[in-house]
Order: C-alpha cells, then structure tokens, then sequence
C-alpha cells in the first residue's frame, strides 16, 4: 500500500500551488535539454521485451548493420504484440508472424535442436533476424536509410524498393516502415537527455482537476461509470484531452514513447509500477509525474485520485509519451 498525501484545507490550496510551479517547470526546463533520443538503439530499454526474450532479441537484433535490437522489438511488437501463439486472417504465424510459404525459405532452426518451428521463438526471432538482414543486402545499393528500406522490403518486397529506389508510394508500407522506426524509440535505452513534450502541462492540468475523485476498476471517467477512474482510464483521459490517444491497459501504454530515467524525469511523464521488475509486461500501475518524487494517480478501490510517492520497491520506469509513439502502437496489442 502506498503513503498518501492527504490535501485539506491550507494544505490543498500548498499543494495545487506547487503543481501549479512543476507545471510552468515543464517549459522552463524544455530550454535546458537535448533533444530526441539518441544513437542507433542497440541497447533495449529496462523490461520493455519481455524476459523470455529479451536476451534472443539482444543477440539476433545485432545481426547487420540495418537490425538493431530496438528496431527488431518494435517490429516483433507491431506484428504479434510479442504472442508467440499469435495467428492472423491471413494465416500469419507466431511471434514474427511468418506466413507458411516464407517461412517454408526463409525459417532457420535457430536454437539447434533439428527442428524448425514457426511457433518457437526461439527459432521465430533468430529467423526474423535473418530474413531482415538478407532483405537488407537485397536492397544495399537502394539511396535512402537502409533499415527504412529493409523494413519496406519485408512489408511490399525487395523488387518494389529497388523499382522506386527505396520505399515505395504505398500507404501500408509507409505507414509499415514509419510505425516500425517510431516505436523503435520506445524499445531502446536513452543515450542522450529525452526533450518534454509539449502536451505534458495540460495532461498533468487534466489530472488534477480529477484530484478527490473516487476510484472504479474500469472506469474511463465517462458519464456512465460517474465521471470515476482507474489508473489507466485517468492517464488516457489525461493524454486524450490534450489530443494523444492512448491505450486503455498501462503496459501497452509503456510503449507511448521513449524512457527516461529515473534522475530525468519532468512533470507529465507517465511512472509505471510493475510485479515484475524485469517485464514490461507485467506492469500493473501507472500514474502522471508532478515532480518531486510524486504522482497523481487512481490507486485502488476505496481510494480516490491523489498524490503519491513514486519511490516504491515495485518502481519500474517511465515514458515520456510523444504523439507519434502512441499513434504508433497496435491497436490490436
């Protein structure tokens, strides 16, 4: 159970008040950092694969120059949300989502037990590695960004990127190659200062307005569920009115953008608490930074929206949510 600060009378107006100062800090500090997050990705960001993965995706996501293992996660996350059981209407398989004929060419037995299975990871990812990077040296001597030109390879075929000399003037493969290289951010470790984003302010303005508020499992605030909130229905709805659409579960909203640390963070990132401290998937709680090592956030039933401290032993990491990151998550993740 988390500490509360409990607002009343004096301490309520002292309380908005310092909000209020963490919000304005927001722009002040906006002038002081770096921008965009930097290098080419090849370390993943804490817990944002899951374990069972994480150390295939390390090794296979450095197999070329054109993979890293940032770009290797965002793209097993869009094609299967990382379910190695997954199936799409177009009969699709497994974590990497190979279609049978593809992978009929292209599956490689990656943990040597003499089989090759679509359905096994640890063979799915290592081929997925494999067939970017044969991709990669299709279209090698194709202008533009290389990894940009892999992706759209696998999406439309090398031949289309070599016939339009690099992505080609497809809607679902551009939409393909910009979704992948987005959420490529929200799977690597930060290597430079992560800049605020301009909606911060009125999500965290948003947030406080619902302070006192009752919680309900579920609820989205809507007219329905009595204006009341759970954890992730608040940070949608902060995010939402200020034009981010996010996803309704928090671990899905992990992914809205990049990861700042814990020393980094600034008012309006999103703080996520998990039961396991090496998955993201496993995230259980979010809330909104105010600044000062506290949250405002929909705690649990018999509570309402408060300020708690965000220093706990289930403290997992952070996301600076952007508007092209959330834009780019599945919607069906």
């Amino acid at each position: 159970m988390r500490k509360v600060w409990v607002i009343g009378g004096a301490a309520a107006a002292l309380g908005l008040s310092f909000v209020m100062l963490l919000v304005i800090g927001v722009y002040l500090v906006a002038g002081n950092l770096l921008g965009g997050v930097g290098g080419a990705g090849k370390t993943l960001a804490k817990g944002a694969v899951p374990a069972a993965y994480s150390t295939l995706v390390q090794k296979w996501g450095n197999l070329c120059p054109a993979l890293n293992p940032a770009l290797l996660a965002a793209q097993l996350y869009q094609e299967s949300g990382f379910n190695p059981r997954a199936q799409s209407a177009a009969a699709a398989q497994g974590i990497a989502q190979f279609i049978p004929g593809t992978w009929a060419t292209h599956g490689i037995d990656g943990n040597g037990d003499g089989v090759r299975d679509v359905w096994d990871p640890n063979d799915a990812i290592p081929s997925a590695a494999s067939y970017d990077c044969e991709l990669a040296s299709y279209v090698k001597d194709v202008p533009g960004n290389v990894s940009e030109n892999m992706l759209a390879a696998y999406n439309a075929g090398a031949y289309a990127v070599i016939k339009y000399k690099g992505v080609p003037p497809y809607k679902e493969t551009q939409n393909y190659v910009k979704t992948i290289t987005t959420l490529e951010q929200s799977f690597a470790a930060p290597v430079s200062r992560l800049s605020p984003t301009k909606q911060a302010a009125g999500a965290i303005n948003y947030a406080q307005s619902k302070l006192g508020t009752p919680y309900l499992w579920g609820g989205n605030g809507t007219a329905a569920d009595g204006g009341r909130f759970d954890c992730s229905g608040l940070t949608k709805a902060a995010y939402a009115h200020v034009g981010i659409t996010l996803p309704r579960v928090a671990n899905d909203q992990y992914n809205a953008g990049p990861h700042p640390s814990r020393n980094e963070l600034l008012p309006g990132d999103l703080v996520f608490f998990s039961t396991d401290l090496s998955n993201s998937r496993a995230i259980h709680h979010v809330g909104i930074y105010v600044g000062g090592g506290y949250m405002i956030d929909a705690p649990y039933t018999g509570a309402v929206i408060r300020f708690d401290p965000i220093d706990s032993a289930d403290y997992f990491g952070a996301t600076r949510v952007t508007e092209d990151g959330a834009k780019a998550l599945p919607t069906t993740v």
